[in-house]
């Protein structure tokens, strides 16, 4: 008889922890800001399909939002979504759910977020997520549960070098270009044409987003281990990681931000090798991302403020939020719609994605008040609603 070693047991708690919540609500203005950019067309475009700016400002926006915020916002959400994974498997599990059960429920939660992650890009963007986190969630299921940390972890640190690789070479084109080489449905004017187009664009996405999944296995294992609860015995820990996981990022994104914003000139044929260090050191920035929400946990003044309550309320409602921005820029960027994105700097579009993140923060402190879900996450939980399963204890053995 042949016998699974299991991670040992560990201690958990049902509580809601509220860093996770934090930082969701706080990294959704950087997924707006890197979002938003995708919108922008009708100019050359340059490395990292990037419009080629006009003006210091635009440049200087163009630079910080590549080193802070491009191919690292992703990877943080990606972190916490395994790190939610696993505590929604901690959670069925201390309710006697059998392992089967556990897994079938964050299958059906994975194929949920696909379904979403397929209606988002039809009607708006086709550079979604969701339907990538659905389906490495479907994929890993059963490694989330099964899985030594060892495993989980090694199995990261072997996949991430050639994900950042492909990623790199996606990215790494210097070349001026007049039409755009991705998204091409931005610049589409007829809707059906530009629909069709996003549903063909969603399926290649996955392409330019591999890292994510590196990160998200090495949240399911802080997952496992809780490591963003009980944040104060833990502060000095998550200081250190916010700043090497921060550091590391930021200087290593730095060269392709000068680059992109043509600030500098790279070496010619350094590219492909620079493209793929911003994509690697990413991953560790959302790392340290995710580190810093619990370190600012771990200062009881903080938790308690009105701006750390908005965050934790949007971030609690992260999946309706989401939707929400894209509603909001595909209604006035693309060809197909208003078609401001033809005209909009990155300045003035980081300007639409802050005040489009912020009327979402409202709306979540709003629907807190009220004590009501968002209807994004409703709806998730509906499709993933399952058949109570009998306790343990009247399992028949």
């Amino acid at each position: 008889m042949t016998t699974t070693r299991t991670p040992a047991a560990r201690p958990t708690s049902t509580a809601r922890s509220p860093a996770p919540d934090l930082a969701r609500g706080a990294m959704l203005a950087a997924i707006a800001l890197a979002n938003v950019m995708v919108y922008l067309f009708d100019r050359p475009y340059g490395l990292r399909h990037h419009i080629i700016e006009d003006g210091l400002t635009n440049q200087v926006v163009t630079a910080v939002l590549t080193a802070t915020v491009d191919a690292r916002a992703y990877p943080m959400f990606a972190v916490l979504y395994g790190y939610g994974l696993a505590r929604i498997a901690a959670s069925r599990t201390a309710r006697d759910w059998p392992p089967a059960q556990v897994r079938s429920y964050l299958q059906r939660r994975s194929v949920g977020l696909i379904v979403l992650g397929a209606t988002h890009a039809l009607l708006a963007f086709s550079g979604d997520i969701l339907g990538w986190y659905g389906l490495l969630g479907l994929l890993l299921a059963g490694a989330s549960t099964r899985w030594s940390d060892r495993r989980l972890v090694l199995t990261a640190l072997v996949a991430l070098p050639p994900a950042a690789l492909v990623q790199g070479v996606i990215y790494s084109d210097p070349t001026v270009r007049h039409d755009r080489g991705v998204f091409w449905s931005m610049a589409i004017e007829e809707p059906l044409s530009a629909a069709l187009w996003r549903s063909i664009e969603w399926l290649m996405a996955p392409f330019g987003l591999l890292a994510v999944a590196a990160a998200l296995l090495v949240g399911v294992v802080a997952g496992r281990r809780d490591l963003l609860s009980d944040v104060m015995s833990r502060r000095r820990s998550l200081g250190l990681a916010t700043f090497v996981g921060i550091a590391i990022g930021w200087l290593g994104g730095l060269p392709m931000a000068l680059a992109t914003a043509h600030l500098v000139q790279l070496p010619p044929g350094s590219e492909l090798w620079f493209s793929t260090l911003h994509i690697f050191s990413g991953v560790s920035c959302g790392l340290g991302y995710a580190a810093l929400a619990g370190w600012l946990c771990s200062h009881a003044t903080f938790v308690r403020s009105a701006p750390a309550r908005a965050l934790r309320a949007t971030g609690a409602r992260s999946l309706t939020c989401y939707l929400a921005q894209s509603v909001v820029f595909a209604a006035v960027l693309p060809a197909w719609s208003l078609g401001l994105g033809a005209t909009l700097g990155s300045a003035s579009a980081a300007g639409l994605a802050l005040l489009t993140w912020l009327v979402t923060v409202i709306l979540a402190v709003l629907l807190e008040r009220r004590g009501t879900q968002g209807p994004a996450e409703r709806l998730l939980r509906w499709f993933t609603r399952a058949r109570p399963w009998p306790r343990a204890a009247t399992i028949v053995r």
